[in-house]
């Protein structure tokens, strides 16, 4: 699943490879996906884009938009992989094709769940919304929007809860999480009640340093890029190492079914108690 690191980096390539590009058709669903949505009918993507050119790109919480000419606007959200291809190298299931003038095609397929909305500006969506308005980790007011946010949630929340569910930041799931937890030292299961104020001091300043680190290596090696390769930052919690040992201490890594997802961590460096 796509998070803030994926996101911006996905983005950024679009703004880089695309931009300029003009679509030439969009080709509806070659299989149908019951948890893909639309906005409106797929199959009407296309009188809408047909001769569009693309302008640029942005990425936010969970969502990455392309923008075109005339204020048309197309999001994805993180669920949604695009992959940016030959159109005559296309594979045959995809939930929506764009096809460009030049003969390449940007592909987009949903595993689990994931959306693909088309709109101009005015997609009324709750989850859109609030990643559309959220502080970005990166911007210079987020440390203040942090304690805001741990001042109005209930103390008897997890870590994993407190940064990654109700949308309290947009674009931090399950995944980022991991190693943002590690970095902290602190345990996914920890409640924030138990949390020292020197580790409130630490856990924001995580939050920024693990992200801007994710995002600046092109996103993480779980996820792959518009050209099919995995992110460049290498993760230290995740499916990919909690075989290999803990990077800090050399101990073993947990893995286990945590809030409706796996939970990574070094039972050592990340203690379930407070010391």
């Amino acid at each position: 699943m796509l998070e803030l690191p994926e996101v911006s980096a996905r983005a950024a390539q679009i703004r880089e490879h695309i931009t300029g590009k003009t679509v030439s058709c969009v080709r509806p669903p070659s299989k149908e996906h019951k948890f893909c949505w639309y906005n409106g009918e797929p199959a009407a993507y296309h009188n809408a884009l047909a001769g569009k050119k693309v302008t640029g790109a942005e990425g936010f919480g969970i969502f990455v938009e392309i923008s075109f000419e005339d204020d048309i606007r197309l999001c994805v959200n993180d669920g949604v992989n695009m992959l940016l291809i030959p159109v005559s190298k296309a594979p045959r299931n995809y939930q929506l094709l764009m096809e460009f003038s030049d003969g390449l095609a940007l592909v987009f397929t949903v595993a689990m769940y994931g959306g693909i909305y088309l709109h101009k500006g005015d997609y009324d969506n709750e989850y859109y919304i609030k990643s559309r308005q959220a502080i970005s980790p990166f911007a210079p007011e987020f440390q203040e929007y942090f304690s805001r946010r741990r001042t109005e949630s209930k103390k008897t929340l997890s870590a994993k809860a407190f940064l990654a569910t109700e949308q309290r930041f947009p674009g931090i799931g399950n995944g980022v999480l991991q190693d943002i937890l590690f970095a902290a030292r602190i345990h996914p299961k920890r409640k924030m009640e138990t949390l020292s104020e020197k580790e409130w001091e630490i856990l924001p300043g995580s939050v920024v340093s693990v992200l801007r680190e994710m995002t600046d290596k092109g996103g993480r090696d779980t996820e792959k890029d518009i050209f099919g390769r995995p992110g460049g930052y290498q993760t230290k919690m995740s499916k990919m190492t909690y075989k290999s040992g803990c990077p800090r201490c050399g101990g073993s890594i947990t893995k286990e079914a945590y809030m409706g997802g796996s939970v990574y961590y070094c039972p050592v460096c990340q203690p379930k108690e407070a010391e």
